[in-house]
């Protein structure tokens, strides 16, 4: 089983990237103090975000959310400022997860969320991305609107029109109810111990929080965000902390979030890490067994084969996107499906909230392990994932590699001797210059071996 992502894949990205001036696949995310995340452009960019709102809507409210990273207090102001001045109130939440501006700005009828976050990236990165009024990624309409907007001169509010800011203390209380509501109202985690790891992230105060609140023995790593040190050797991205962590304190579970929390990682009491892939099966599994129908899942060109082959096996329909959330996202709407994820630990259910979650996936994880008595690894006894090889190849500007006869041959070489026992997926990095080359078999070194083969083939244009 081949899968290719060549030519159409590269070209549109980058169709994009050149069409767009600011926005990028999610929102705009850079270096601090390098363009565009500077302050003066942060302004002009609210300014212009409130002058789109104020053209359907007489006085928009906005609502702010940021991680912890030192330099959301910088562009928290930056927006506020350019908000106000374009007529906008302002709710202030401090720091929260990315979902819970998401929740919040559906329950409050706000107008638009806004994210200050640059998500797993190190603090030295910041960045800003938007939810709808109904808690969703918004257009690429929206996006050309805002960017036409911030290029025109602007338009200042006067001394009667501008908008004010105020600051919603209980933000953080409100979202707890929120991911515990998500659970029925019997579910208890009483007399488990769980680790949770907060990145130094958005969830720092909150994550620790649900988990104690629902009747756990909460052991707190990653909690302590100083500005400086969120995603750093700890969260989702370092699970090897969460490892260790669930050893040394015999703990039953270990709950590991991102920077902004949207990404889950989970540990079982053997140590064992389970990625999205593994935890997005065992959520289907765990509705199939109840009887609940699960008609598709959506998962990305980067889900493990094994995944797919089981989910075949349950007779649940699976559809490959594009790598990217939001990407798993618009199949899901496509096919008017509620479940799919990333083996990053992006998961989506959307009859549980609007966008990825990950405290919200954390919690439907240990109700199916609670409510079933079964332990993660049990859960996913019929889940056996492939030895998974991936390669980057760096390409030199203009390289194409697209009319690599080479590699094109090598590739059919390859899913003859794979077979159905295995797959293939070359694609172009959407950011750099880039071919990610990856090979799945069920034999590991098979799996490298073909891998090289195609680093092999493929370097011959570089």
């Amino acid at each position: 089983m081949c899968a290719l992502d060549f030519g159409s894949h590269f070209s549109n990205l980058w169709l994009i990237f050149m069409t767009k001036k600011y926005f990028g696949t999610d929102g705009i995310r850079g270096t601090v103090g390098k363009a565009p995340i500077t302050p003066d452009f942060v302004m002009r960019l609210a300014h212009a975000v409130g002058r789109v709102l104020k053209s359907t809507e007489a006085r928009p409210t906005v609502l702010i959310g940021k991680d912890t990273r030192i330099s959301g207090y910088m562009l928290e102001s930056a927006l506020e400022s350019g908000f106000n001045s374009a007529g906008v109130d302002v709710v202030l939440l401090g720091p929260v997860p990315t979902p819970a501006v998401a929740y919040l700005t559906r329950a409050q009828r706000a107008n638009l969320g806004v994210v200050i976050s640059a998500s797993h990236n190190p603090f030295a990165d910041n960045g800003i991305k938007f939810f709808s009024a109904q808690g969703t990624k918004l257009p690429d309409a929206w996006e050309d609107m805002v960017e036409a907007a911030v290029d025109e001169a602007p338009v200042w509010a006067d001394s009667a029109s501008l908008g004010k800011t105020r600051r919603m203390e209980d933000a953080a209380g409100r979202y707890i109810e929120f991911c515990k509501s998500t659970c029925s109202h019997t579910f208890t985690l009483k007399g488990l111990k769980i680790v949770v790891d907060g990145a130094h992230g958005a969830a720092y105060h909150i994550a620790p929080e649900v988990f104690h609140e629902l009747g756990a023995e909460v052991v707190k790593i990653g909690c302590e965000p100083d500005g400086l040190n969120i995603n750093q050797g700890v969260g989702a991205t370092h699970p090897e902390a969460l490892v260790a962590a669930v050893k040394e304190h015999g703990a039953d579970y270990g709950v590991a979030l991102d920077g902004d929390a949207d990404r889950l990682q989970m540990v079982d009491a053997d140590g064992r890490l389970f990625n999205g892939d593994e935890l997005l099966y065992l959520l289907v599994a765990d509705r199939i067994s109840r009887n609940i129908k699960v008609p598709g899942v959506v998962g990305t060109l980067m889900t493990n084969m094994a995944v797919e082959l089981a989910f075949q096996a349950q007779g649940v329909q699976f559809v490959r996107a594009k790598v990217g959330d939001r990407h798993v996202l618009e199949e899901l709407e496509r096919n008017g499906w509620v479940l799919g994820g990333e083996g990053s630990g992006h998961l989506l259910m959307l009859d549980r909230h609007t966008t990825g979650d990950g405290l919200v996936s954390a919690l439907q994880v240990l109700h199916a392990c609670v409510g079933s008595s079964k332990t993660m690894a049990q859960l996913l006894s019929e889940v056996e994932l492939f030895p998974q090889t991936l390669i980057n190849v760096r390409l030199h500007h203009g390289a194409d590699w697209r009319t690599n006869m080479v590699l094109q041959d090598e590739l059919k070489t390859v899913e003859g001797e794979l077979g159905a026992h295995g797959r293939v997926l070359v694609r172009a990095s959407g950011t750099e210059p880039l071919l990610r080359v990856m090979v799945e078999a069920r034999d590991a070194s098979q799996a490298n071996l073909c891998a090289q083969r195609l680093v092999a083939a493929a370097q011959m244009v570089v």
